[in-house]
């Protein structure tokens, strides 16, 4: 099945549906613009944060004159701040990621693409500064952050020419990002995860030291999951030279799923022990009701 193109990438339904919602970040975030997120720092708003004392050198337009006409000390007012957000999509773009067991459902590379282009549409247009990284075994493409509305355009372009890569290193290469994402924000990883589970979360720990808000979308075919073949499969792995193996998958399903349930379980854990969000999709699923699922329930979680 054909990559869907830019302008396909955004279809008039999803983006009604989305046209309504609010990504909010649930962590503090770094920004410039006035928006929905709340920022580390404090400055000049409508919510009144605390009162702290005043220290010499300052600005005295900020002391609160009846607290000192009451106290005889002088004490600034602080408030909170609302800012924009910085979001960052990473996007696996690995030879993995373009394998399609059954050819009538689209690749996890394709539904990534789509999932990142309703998620660069969500955080534009609330003026939130969005980038965009694609990677297999390094980053290929970085986009940084911007806000403009032309940065969309942009962003779809990319996703649109994004082109299958290499092998997978995964948990290399987000560790590798979060030592150059120095500015706390948003990270949002469309990703199958195949690689070493140990380097994998590694590098999504990496990113909450940084003090990032993680979101892990993680993506696979649901043959993958079940492996709910009817008949003798051929089994061919795209990112090493193996001879492909012939196996007749009812003789092996049990193990397997018990294997890939366990995989599936342990990042669940260790994502929600680091306050990371795990999102398990499949690409049976429709990518935008999903999207939309998720963000329903963590506006409730808040």
């Amino acid at each position: 099945m054909a990559a869907p193109s830019s302008a396909a990438l955004l279809a008039p339904e999803v983006v009604s549906r989305l046209g309504a919602l609010d990504f909010i970040a649930r962590s503090l975030v770094e920004g410039f613009l006035v928006g929905l997120h709340r920022s580390p720092y404090h400055g000049f708003s409508v919510e009144f944060a605390e009162y702290r004392q005043y220290l010499p050198g300052e600005s005295v337009n900020n002391i609160d004159w009846r607290v000192y006409g009451k106290t005889d000390r002088h004490y600034v007012k602080v408030f909170h701040e609302e800012t924009n957000l910085h979001a960052r999509l990473l996007l696996d773009i690995s030879a993995s990621m373009a394998a399609q067991p059954e050819k009538d459902r689209i690749s996890k590379l394709e539904y990534g693409r789509l999932l990142c282009a309703a998620l660069s549409y969500l955080f534009i247009k609330q003026n939130d500064a969005t980038g965009l990284v694609t990677f297999d075994t390094m980053p290929r493409e970085i986009i940084p952050p911007r806000s403009s509305r032309s940065q969309l355009n942009h962003l779809l372009r990319v996703l649109h020419q994004a082109q299958p890569g290499e092998k997978t290193a995964v948990g290399e290469v987000l560790d590798r990002l979060a030592e150059r994402m120095w500015r706390r924000g948003l990270i949002c990883i469309v990703s199958d995860l195949i690689d070493e589970p140990d380097e994998v979360l590694r590098g999504l720990k990496h990113f909450r030291h940084r003090q990032h808000e993680v979101i892990v979308f993680h993506v696979l075919d649901p043959r993958e999951v079940d492996l709910d073949f009817g008949r003798e499969a051929r089994f061919i792995d795209p990112e090493h030279e193996i001879d492909p193996v012939k196996a007749q998958p009812w003789h092996l399903r049990e193990s397997y799923r018990a294997t890939i349930d366990a995989w599936r379980g342990r990042l669940a854990r260790e994502c929600r022990m680091h306050q990371i969000d795990y999102v398990p999709l499949t690409t049976d699923m429709p990518f935008d009701r999903a999207l939309l699922a998720f963000l329903n329930k963590r506006a409730q979680l808040r």
